[in-house]
Protein backbone atom coordinates (compact mmCIF):
# COMPACT_ATOMS: atom_id res chain seq x y z
CA UNK A 1 0.00 0.00 0.00
CA UNK A 2 1.47 3.34 -1.09
CA UNK A 3 2.21 5.81 1.68
CA UNK A 4 1.74 9.56 1.28
CA UNK A 5 2.27 12.69 3.36
CA UNK A 6 -0.58 15.04 2.52
CA UNK A 7 -1.73 17.19 5.46
CA UNK A 8 -5.25 18.56 5.72
CA UNK A 9 -3.90 22.05 6.40
CA UNK A 10 -0.31 23.18 6.10
CA UNK A 11 0.29 26.04 8.50
CA UNK A 12 3.99 25.12 8.88
CA UNK A 13 4.44 25.70 5.13
CA UNK A 14 2.78 29.10 5.44
CA UNK A 15 5.02 29.87 8.40
CA UNK A 16 8.19 28.93 6.55
CA UNK A 17 7.18 31.00 3.54
CA UNK A 18 6.38 34.10 5.59
CA UNK A 19 8.71 33.76 8.57
CA UNK A 20 11.06 36.62 7.77
CA UNK A 21 8.16 39.01 7.18
CA UNK A 22 6.37 37.84 10.32
CA UNK A 23 9.52 38.39 12.37
CA UNK A 24 9.71 41.93 11.01
CA UNK A 25 6.05 42.56 11.86
CA UNK A 26 6.52 41.20 15.39
CA UNK A 27 9.59 43.37 15.90
CA UNK A 28 7.72 46.47 14.77
CA UNK A 29 4.83 45.79 17.15
CA UNK A 30 7.11 45.00 20.08
CA UNK A 31 9.29 48.06 19.58
CA UNK A 32 6.25 50.28 19.23
CA UNK A 33 5.08 48.95 22.58
CA UNK A 34 1.35 49.18 21.94
CA UNK A 35 -0.39 45.82 21.94
CA UNK A 36 -4.14 46.29 22.50
CA UNK A 37 -6.74 48.85 21.57
CA UNK A 38 -4.46 50.86 19.30
CA UNK A 39 -6.92 52.93 17.31
CA UNK A 40 -4.65 53.82 14.37
CA UNK A 41 -3.58 50.22 13.73
CA UNK A 42 -7.10 48.85 13.91
CA UNK A 43 -8.54 51.74 11.91
CA UNK A 44 -6.15 51.05 9.02
CA UNK A 45 -7.03 47.36 8.94
CA UNK A 46 -10.74 48.13 9.20
CA UNK A 47 -10.54 50.52 6.26
CA UNK A 48 -8.83 47.88 4.12
CA UNK A 49 -11.22 45.10 5.16
CA UNK A 50 -14.23 47.26 4.36
CA UNK A 51 -12.81 48.07 0.92
CA UNK A 52 -12.04 44.40 0.25
CA UNK A 53 -15.52 43.25 1.30
CA UNK A 54 -17.40 46.03 -0.48
CA UNK A 55 -18.86 47.81 2.55
CA UNK A 56 -18.40 51.21 4.12
CA UNK A 57 -17.49 49.86 7.57
CA UNK A 58 -15.55 47.01 9.15
CA UNK A 59 -15.07 46.45 12.87
CA UNK A 60 -12.08 44.36 13.96
CA UNK A 61 -12.77 41.99 16.85
CA UNK A 62 -11.11 39.12 18.67
CA UNK A 63 -13.11 36.30 17.05
CA UNK A 64 -15.76 35.41 14.50
CA UNK A 65 -17.93 34.32 17.41
CA UNK A 66 -17.88 37.81 18.91
CA UNK A 67 -18.62 39.17 15.44
CA UNK A 68 -21.90 37.23 15.40
CA UNK A 69 -22.68 38.17 19.00
CA UNK A 70 -22.08 41.90 18.56
CA UNK A 71 -23.92 42.06 15.25
CA UNK A 72 -27.02 40.68 16.95
CA UNK A 73 -26.45 42.89 19.99
CA UNK A 74 -26.41 46.13 17.99
CA UNK A 75 -29.36 44.89 15.91
CA UNK A 76 -31.38 44.79 19.15
CA UNK A 77 -31.94 41.02 19.09
CA UNK A 78 -32.58 39.55 22.52
CA UNK A 79 -35.04 37.89 24.86
CA UNK A 80 -38.14 36.53 23.15
CA UNK A 81 -36.76 36.92 19.63
CA UNK A 82 -36.18 34.12 17.13
CA UNK A 83 -33.30 33.85 14.68
CA UNK A 84 -33.44 31.39 11.77
CA UNK A 85 -30.21 29.56 10.94
CA UNK A 86 -29.12 26.15 9.62
CA UNK A 87 -28.32 23.23 11.95
CA UNK A 88 -25.21 22.09 10.04
CA UNK A 89 -22.89 24.98 10.88
CA UNK A 90 -20.09 25.28 13.41
CA UNK A 91 -21.64 25.64 16.87
CA UNK A 92 -20.80 29.36 17.15
CA UNK A 93 -23.68 30.32 14.86
CA UNK A 94 -26.29 28.86 17.17
CA UNK A 95 -24.46 29.51 20.43
CA UNK A 96 -24.32 33.26 19.87
CA UNK A 97 -28.07 33.36 19.25
CA UNK A 98 -28.56 31.73 22.65
CA UNK A 99 -26.00 34.03 24.27
CA UNK A 100 -27.92 37.18 23.29
CA UNK A 101 -31.03 35.64 24.85
CA UNK A 102 -32.84 34.75 21.62
CA UNK A 103 -34.08 31.38 20.37
CA UNK A 104 -32.39 29.61 17.45
CA UNK A 105 -34.89 28.27 14.91
CA UNK A 106 -33.41 25.83 12.44
CA UNK A 107 -34.12 25.55 8.74
CA UNK A 108 -32.84 22.56 6.76
CA UNK A 109 -30.32 22.85 3.94
CA UNK A 110 -30.00 22.16 0.24
CA UNK A 111 -27.83 19.52 -1.41
CA UNK A 112 -24.93 22.02 -1.47
CA UNK A 113 -25.14 22.28 2.37
CA UNK A 114 -26.37 25.88 2.38
CA UNK A 115 -29.66 26.92 3.98
CA UNK A 116 -32.82 26.29 1.95
CA UNK A 117 -34.76 29.55 1.41
CA UNK A 118 -38.05 27.63 1.18
CA UNK A 119 -37.41 26.12 4.60
CA UNK A 120 -36.54 29.59 5.91
CA UNK A 121 -39.90 30.90 4.69
CA UNK A 122 -41.74 28.13 6.53
CA UNK A 123 -39.83 28.84 9.75
CA UNK A 124 -40.82 32.51 10.01
CA UNK A 125 -43.16 33.35 12.91
CA UNK A 126 -44.34 36.62 14.51
CA UNK A 127 -41.31 36.34 16.85
CA UNK A 128 -38.73 36.07 14.07
CA UNK A 129 -36.31 39.01 14.14
CA UNK A 130 -33.44 37.85 11.97
CA UNK A 131 -32.12 35.32 9.47
CA UNK A 132 -28.55 34.09 9.85
CA UNK A 133 -27.52 32.31 6.63
CA UNK A 134 -24.19 30.49 6.86
CA UNK A 135 -22.00 30.55 3.75
CA UNK A 136 -20.65 27.08 4.37
CA UNK A 137 -17.47 25.85 2.63
CA UNK A 138 -16.93 29.28 1.00
CA UNK A 139 -20.13 29.10 -1.08
CA UNK A 140 -22.53 32.04 -0.62
CA UNK A 141 -26.14 31.13 0.12
CA UNK A 142 -28.98 31.98 -2.27
CA UNK A 143 -29.16 35.52 -0.99
CA UNK A 144 -31.73 36.98 -3.39
CA UNK A 145 -34.44 34.77 -1.92
CA UNK A 146 -33.24 35.37 1.63
CA UNK A 147 -33.11 39.15 1.25
CA UNK A 148 -36.57 39.11 -0.34
CA UNK A 149 -37.96 37.22 2.66
CA UNK A 150 -36.23 39.64 5.03
CA UNK A 151 -37.64 42.68 3.27
CA UNK A 152 -41.18 41.29 3.19
CA UNK A 153 -41.12 40.41 6.89
CA UNK A 154 -38.98 43.27 8.20
CA UNK A 155 -36.09 41.03 9.31
CA UNK A 156 -32.40 41.65 9.88
CA UNK A 157 -30.00 39.50 7.83
CA UNK A 158 -26.74 38.59 9.54
CA UNK A 159 -24.42 36.74 7.17
CA UNK A 160 -22.22 34.17 8.87
CA UNK A 161 -19.39 34.59 6.39
CA UNK A 162 -16.72 33.02 8.61
CA UNK A 163 -15.72 30.66 5.78
CA UNK A 164 -16.36 32.97 2.85
CA UNK A 165 -14.12 36.02 2.66
CA UNK A 166 -13.80 36.96 -1.01
CA UNK A 167 -16.68 34.72 -2.08
CA UNK A 168 -19.37 36.20 -4.31
CA UNK A 169 -23.00 35.70 -5.30
CA UNK A 170 -24.11 37.37 -8.53
CA UNK A 171 -21.13 39.70 -8.33
CA UNK A 172 -21.78 40.75 -4.73
CA UNK A 173 -19.25 39.93 -2.04
CA UNK A 174 -20.03 37.84 1.02
CA UNK A 175 -20.68 40.15 3.94
CA UNK A 176 -21.95 42.99 1.77
CA UNK A 177 -25.41 41.61 0.94
CA UNK A 178 -27.12 41.42 4.33
CA UNK A 179 -27.24 44.03 7.06
CA UNK A 180 -24.13 42.60 8.72
CA UNK A 181 -21.36 40.24 7.59
CA UNK A 182 -19.50 38.27 10.25
CA UNK A 183 -16.04 36.89 9.51
CA UNK A 184 -13.51 34.74 11.32
CA UNK A 185 -9.74 35.11 10.99
CA UNK A 186 -8.99 31.88 12.89
CA UNK A 187 -5.68 30.26 11.84
CA UNK A 188 -7.55 27.74 9.65
CA UNK A 189 -9.33 30.38 7.56
CA UNK A 190 -8.21 31.61 4.14
CA UNK A 191 -7.36 35.00 5.71
CA UNK A 192 -5.80 33.85 8.95
CA UNK A 193 -4.27 35.41 12.02
CA UNK A 194 -1.66 33.92 14.36
CA UNK A 195 -4.47 33.24 16.83
CA UNK A 196 -8.13 34.15 17.12
CA UNK A 197 -9.55 37.13 15.28
CA UNK A 198 -12.67 38.27 13.47
CA UNK A 199 -14.53 41.27 12.13
CA UNK A 200 -17.96 42.58 11.15
CA UNK A 201 -18.77 44.36 7.90
CA UNK A 202 -21.74 46.69 7.49
CA UNK A 203 -22.96 49.85 5.78
CA UNK A 204 -24.52 51.07 9.04
CA UNK A 205 -22.01 53.54 10.48
CA UNK A 206 -23.95 54.04 13.72
CA UNK A 207 -24.00 50.29 14.35
CA UNK A 208 -20.28 50.09 13.60
CA UNK A 209 -19.48 52.90 16.02
CA UNK A 210 -21.51 51.20 18.74
CA UNK A 211 -19.67 47.91 18.16
CA UNK A 212 -16.37 49.72 18.54
CA UNK A 213 -17.49 50.98 21.94
CA UNK A 214 -18.89 47.62 23.00
CA UNK A 215 -15.66 45.79 22.08
CA UNK A 216 -13.80 47.97 24.62
CA UNK A 217 -15.99 47.78 27.73
CA UNK A 218 -18.56 50.17 26.27
CA UNK A 219 -16.21 53.11 26.75
CA UNK A 220 -16.68 56.26 24.71
CA UNK A 221 -13.28 57.37 26.10
CA UNK A 222 -11.11 56.47 29.08
CA UNK A 223 -13.41 58.31 31.47
CA UNK A 224 -16.87 57.65 29.98
CA UNK A 225 -18.72 54.34 29.81
CA UNK A 226 -21.78 54.66 27.59
CA UNK A 227 -23.08 51.13 28.25
CA UNK A 228 -21.89 47.82 29.64
CA UNK A 229 -19.56 46.25 27.13
CA UNK A 230 -16.99 43.46 26.95
CA UNK A 231 -13.40 42.88 25.86
CA UNK A 232 -13.51 41.95 22.19
CA UNK A 233 -10.95 44.14 20.48
CA UNK A 234 -8.40 42.69 18.08
CA UNK A 235 -4.81 42.69 19.29
CA UNK A 236 -2.39 44.96 17.46
CA UNK A 237 -0.21 42.01 16.41
CA UNK A 238 -3.15 40.20 14.80
CA UNK A 239 -4.19 43.39 13.03
CA UNK A 240 -0.69 43.78 11.62
CA UNK A 241 -0.52 40.14 10.50
CA UNK A 242 -3.94 40.29 8.86
CA UNK A 243 -3.02 43.50 7.04
CA UNK A 244 0.07 41.74 5.66
CA UNK A 245 -1.84 38.59 4.72
CA UNK A 246 -4.70 40.52 3.13
CA UNK A 247 -2.31 41.35 0.29
CA UNK A 248 -1.70 37.63 -0.23
CA UNK A 249 -5.36 36.58 -0.06
CA UNK A 250 -6.09 36.82 -3.83
CA UNK A 251 -3.29 34.34 -4.55
CA UNK A 252 -4.51 32.04 -1.77
CA UNK A 253 -8.00 32.02 -3.25
CA UNK A 254 -6.71 31.47 -6.80
CA UNK A 255 -4.70 28.42 -5.75
CA UNK A 256 -7.51 26.90 -3.69
CA UNK A 257 -9.95 27.39 -6.56
CA UNK A 258 -7.49 25.69 -8.91
CA UNK A 259 -7.18 22.74 -6.55
CA UNK A 260 -10.97 22.53 -6.27
CA UNK A 261 -11.39 22.68 -10.05
CA UNK A 262 -8.97 19.79 -10.45
CA UNK A 263 -10.87 17.76 -7.85
CA UNK A 264 -14.11 18.48 -9.68
CA UNK A 265 -12.57 17.30 -12.94
CA UNK A 266 -11.15 14.11 -11.44
CA UNK A 267 -13.94 13.08 -9.06
CA UNK A 268 -16.53 12.36 -11.73
CA UNK A 269 -18.14 9.24 -10.36
CA UNK A 270 -21.75 8.69 -9.34
CA UNK A 271 -20.51 7.29 -6.02
CA UNK A 272 -18.91 10.64 -5.10
CA UNK A 273 -21.19 13.67 -4.80
CA UNK A 274 -19.46 16.98 -5.39
CA UNK A 275 -21.70 20.08 -5.37
CA UNK A 276 -21.32 21.90 -8.66
CA UNK A 277 -20.57 25.61 -8.83
CA UNK A 278 -23.36 27.63 -10.39
CA UNK A 279 -22.60 30.48 -12.79
CA UNK A 280 -23.67 33.09 -10.25
CA UNK A 281 -21.25 31.77 -7.62
CA UNK A 282 -17.61 32.52 -6.89
CA UNK A 283 -16.61 29.96 -4.28
CA UNK A 284 -13.34 30.53 -2.40
CA UNK A 285 -13.22 26.95 -1.06
CA UNK A 286 -12.41 27.36 2.58
CA UNK A 287 -13.19 23.65 2.49
CA UNK A 288 -13.73 21.10 -0.28
CA UNK A 289 -16.48 18.74 0.84
CA UNK A 290 -17.57 15.56 -0.90
CA UNK A 291 -20.41 13.25 0.08
CA UNK A 292 -19.92 9.48 0.00
CA UNK A 293 -21.30 6.30 1.50
CA UNK A 294 -19.03 4.50 3.98
CA UNK A 295 -17.54 7.87 4.86
CA UNK A 296 -15.91 6.75 8.11
CA UNK A 297 -14.26 3.80 6.39
CA UNK A 298 -12.96 6.04 3.63
CA UNK A 299 -11.56 8.53 6.13
CA UNK A 300 -9.85 5.74 8.07
CA UNK A 301 -8.37 4.34 4.85
CA UNK A 302 -7.03 7.73 3.77
CA UNK A 303 -5.56 8.30 7.22
CA UNK A 304 -3.81 4.93 7.07
CA UNK A 305 -1.98 5.94 3.89
CA UNK A 306 -1.01 9.41 5.10
CA UNK A 307 -3.82 11.57 3.70
CA UNK A 308 -5.43 13.77 6.34
CA UNK A 309 -9.09 14.80 6.05
CA UNK A 310 -11.76 16.36 8.30
CA UNK A 311 -15.54 16.31 8.82
CA UNK A 312 -17.50 19.58 8.97
CA UNK A 313 -19.58 18.61 10.97
CA UNK A 314 -20.34 15.03 12.07
CA UNK A 315 -23.07 15.84 14.64
CA UNK A 316 -25.69 18.45 13.63
CA UNK A 317 -26.27 21.21 16.17
CA UNK A 318 -29.90 20.22 16.83
CA UNK A 319 -28.68 16.80 18.03
CA UNK A 320 -25.98 18.14 20.36
CA UNK A 321 -26.52 17.79 24.14
CA UNK A 322 -26.50 21.57 24.52
CA UNK A 323 -29.53 21.82 22.19
CA UNK A 324 -31.69 19.40 24.15
CA UNK A 325 -33.92 22.20 25.49
CA UNK A 326 -34.88 23.13 21.92
CA UNK A 327 -36.80 19.86 21.70
CA UNK A 328 -35.47 18.47 18.44
CA UNK A 329 -34.96 14.83 17.59
CA UNK A 330 -33.55 12.71 14.79
CA UNK A 331 -35.61 13.17 11.64
CA UNK A 332 -36.43 16.85 12.14
CA UNK A 333 -33.92 18.01 9.50
CA UNK A 334 -33.42 15.06 7.15
CA UNK A 335 -31.08 16.68 4.62
CA UNK A 336 -28.70 17.89 7.31
CA UNK A 337 -28.79 14.51 9.04
CA UNK A 338 -28.13 12.54 5.87
CA UNK A 339 -25.24 14.79 4.93
CA UNK A 340 -23.73 14.51 8.41
CA UNK A 341 -23.19 10.79 7.80
CA UNK A 342 -21.71 11.27 4.31
CA UNK A 343 -19.67 14.50 4.24
CA UNK A 344 -15.88 14.35 4.11
CA UNK A 345 -13.61 17.37 3.76
CA UNK A 346 -10.61 16.76 1.53
CA UNK A 347 -7.43 18.84 1.78
CA UNK A 348 -7.55 21.82 -0.60
CA UNK A 349 -4.95 24.13 0.96
CA UNK A 350 -2.88 26.43 -1.23
CA UNK A 351 0.34 24.49 -0.61
CA UNK A 352 -0.89 21.34 -2.33
CA UNK A 353 0.61 20.47 -5.70
CA UNK A 354 -1.40 19.16 -8.62
CA UNK A 355 0.17 15.77 -7.91
CA UNK A 356 -1.17 15.94 -4.33
CA UNK A 357 -4.70 16.66 -5.56
CA UNK A 358 -4.47 13.86 -8.11
CA UNK A 359 -3.23 11.46 -5.43
CA UNK A 360 -6.13 12.25 -3.08
CA UNK A 361 -8.71 12.01 -5.88
CA UNK A 362 -7.29 8.72 -7.14
CA UNK A 363 -7.30 7.20 -3.67
CA UNK A 364 -10.92 8.27 -3.10
CA UNK A 365 -12.00 6.78 -6.42
CA UNK A 366 -10.11 3.56 -5.83
CA UNK A 367 -11.86 3.13 -2.49
CA UNK A 368 -15.43 3.86 -3.66
CA UNK A 369 -15.00 1.59 -6.69
CA UNK A 370 -14.01 -1.43 -4.61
Amino acid sequence: MAKHDIPYVNLPAQGREQLDDLKRILEQVVLKGSFVGTHDDLALLEKRLAEYCGTSEAVALNSGTDALFLAMKVAGIGEGDEVITPPNSFVASTATIVQVGAKPVFADVLADQNIDPEKVARAITPRTRAIMPVHLTGRVCQMDEIMDLAERHGLVVIEDAAQAIGSMYKGRLAGSIGHFGCFSAHPLKNLNALGDGGFVTTNDSAAADRMRRLRAHGMADRQTIDEWGLVSRMDTLQAAVLGYRLDKLPDVITKRRANAALYQKLLRDERVYVPSCRNEEFNTFHTFVIQVDRRDELQAHLRSIGIKTAIHYPVPIHLQPAAKSLGHEMGDFPMTERQADRILTLPVNQYMTEADVETVANEVLAFVRQ
